[in-house]
């Protein structure tokens, strides 16, 4: 009876024609055979932004790099359950629980009261700009569930509550403290130990911890926050994302992903918290992507440094020039973001565009891909999400005068499911011209003041002076409007809750 149980939780799906998929599992350290834990479906959890201001070109990779795993789960024939969470208030400028909180450093910086409704507003007023950047670099967020963090308070609560009762944490009068002391295997994702985390995540003046590594699940405070068995105050964050896949996953997932630098402390933290109070694997697979690194240099705003999608489309660049870039590098490779680097994708991407739409009929009878190049292709995804030598072979490809134009066609689009560069779209508005129709929104006056700054923006950006096109484009947004780069020029609209 126990092996029957388990060959139906390790079989995989019918898929005969397919490679066996491998990730790199970071709990392991070591290229393992993708088995999920169910047939029905894949359960991932993708560590999502904290809404307090636009997301840096370091947090969207992050985000393309969930939608190559899930673009690769797809093709080789699993369902997916995809929660990317939005963390809307409670998360420190730091892992660990010391500093400033972001949300709050938001709403000052706004010059916005500390509320929880102005939280709010921030909240979505930003997590909403992220939905917008991550649909622009070729994410579907029609497949994928987005929940905020503010509305699972009862289950946080509940959650820390088990962990009380069940002896893994400890009330003060600050709060509520997960015992790391009490989880013996406390590190084991990426082999952290205790004496080699840095002294940051120390935490001065709360000399009510029972250890230094301990970590807050109950933050009180009396003037923000929601009522709790332990006075008014906040989760801790770390407590967000476990009760977020408790309640819409489950106690055990397949995939959780994240940065690398969540591997010492967030996901560690997450990983006792959850098996502490389930008392079962909580993770099968942990993925993590490297750094991106700006000119060189670590994304700071200390140094003025940080790039934002934003700043990708003033310059003229498409958002999908920006995700070509990021596949040439392999996800747990760190890569250095370079202006030139961005315009040498985007040359790229463009000749593959035109040789698809140009080059490649779109009448005829329909054809196959190349079988040689599926093959190649498909090996390199399943060894661990290979995207550079899927680049490499796809230009293999074009070049290639021995595969039929109909099957470089049909090898094409099958690349572009996989890594998601416009191709179908593309080849869409170009079978279709009524498709590129703008439906005009009712006319409104643009204020004078308003139009000026557009026109001294357009000019700026004509001179290639980018920091002043910047400059000006936060002063529009300043008088309530925003602005969306397109073909067809600059265009205006009333940024949500302006009248």
């Amino acid at each position: 009876m126990l092996t029957r149980f388990l060959s139906v939780f390790s079989k995989r799906p019918k898929r005969s024609s397919l490679p066996p998929l491998y990730f790199r599992n970071t709990l392991s350290g070591d290229l393992e055979e993708f088995i999920p834990l169910s047939r029905k479906v894949v359960k991932m959890y993708n560590c999502g932004p904290t809404v307090y201001g636009p997301q840096h070109i370091g947090n969207m990779r992050a985000a393309v790099f969930a939608n190559t795993i899930r673009r690769a789960l797809d093709r080789f024939g699993y369902d997916v359950k995809q929660v990317i969470n939005i963390t809307d208030f409670g998360h420190l400028v730091a892992d660990a629980d010391d500093g400033e909180d972001k949300m709050t450093a938001g709403l000052k910086r706004e010059g916005m009261e500390l509320t929880l409704e102005n939280m709010h507003t921030l909240a979505e007023k930003y997590a909403q700009l992220y939905l917008d950047d991550i649909r622009l670099l070729g994410v579907d967020t029609e497949k994928i569930t987005f929940p905020r963090a503010s509305a699972y308070i009862p289950e946080q609560i509940a959650l820390i509550r088990a962990l009380v009762e069940k002896g893994y944490a400890y009330k003060t009068k600050n709060g509520v403290y997960f015992e790391v002391a009490r989880f013996p295997s406390y590190g084991k994702l990426g082999g952290v130990k205790l004496s080699g985390l840095k002294e940051g995540a120390r935490i001065k003046g709360h000399s009510e911890k029972r250890g230094p590594f301990d970590f807050t699940l109950w933050k009180r405070d009396a003037h923000l926050g929601w009522d709790s068995p332990w006075g008014k105050g906040f989760p801790g964050w770390h407590i967000e994302c476990t009760a977020m896949i408790f309640k819409l996953l489950g106690k055990q997932i397949d995939i959780h992903t994240g940065g690398i630098e969540h591997i010492p402390v967030h996901h560690n933290n997450e990983i006792a918290q959850a098996e502490a109070a389930s008392g079962k694997r909580f993770v099968k697979y942990w993925m993590h992507n490297d750094h991106i690194m700006v000119e060189g240099k670590k994304i700071s705003k200390s140094i003025g440094n940080t790039v934002y999608l934003y700043n990708v489309t003033d310059r003229g660049f498409s958002p999908l020039a920006l995700r070509y870039w990021f596949l040439t590098a392999h996800y747990r490779s760190s890569a250095n973001f370079t202006w030139d680097a961005l315009s040498g994708a985007a040359a790229a991407l463009a000749k593959l565009k035109r040789f698809f739409l140009e080059e490649l009929p779109r009448d005829g009878a329909p054809a196959s891909p190349d079988t040689a190049f599926m093959k190649d292709i498909l090996d390199a995804i399943a060894h661990d999400l290979d995207t550079p030598k899927v680049i490499a072979r796809t230009w293999e490809l074009v070049k290639d005068m021995n595969v039929s134009p109909a099957a470089k066609r049909a090898s094409l689009l099958e690349v572009d499911a996989l890594l998601g560069l416009g191709l179908a779209a593309a080849d869409s508005r170009a079978a279709v011209p009524s498709m590129l129709a703008v439906v005009e929104e009712k006319e409104e006056a643009v204020p004078e003041e308003v139009a000026a700054l557009l026109e001294a923006r357009t000019a700026a950006r004509e001179a290639r002076d980018f920091a002043k096109a910047d400059d000006l484009r936060a002063k529009i947004a300043e008088r309530g409007y925003e602005i969306k780069d397109t073909g067809n020029g600059a265009q205006l609209s009333k940024l949500s809750g302006q009248q």
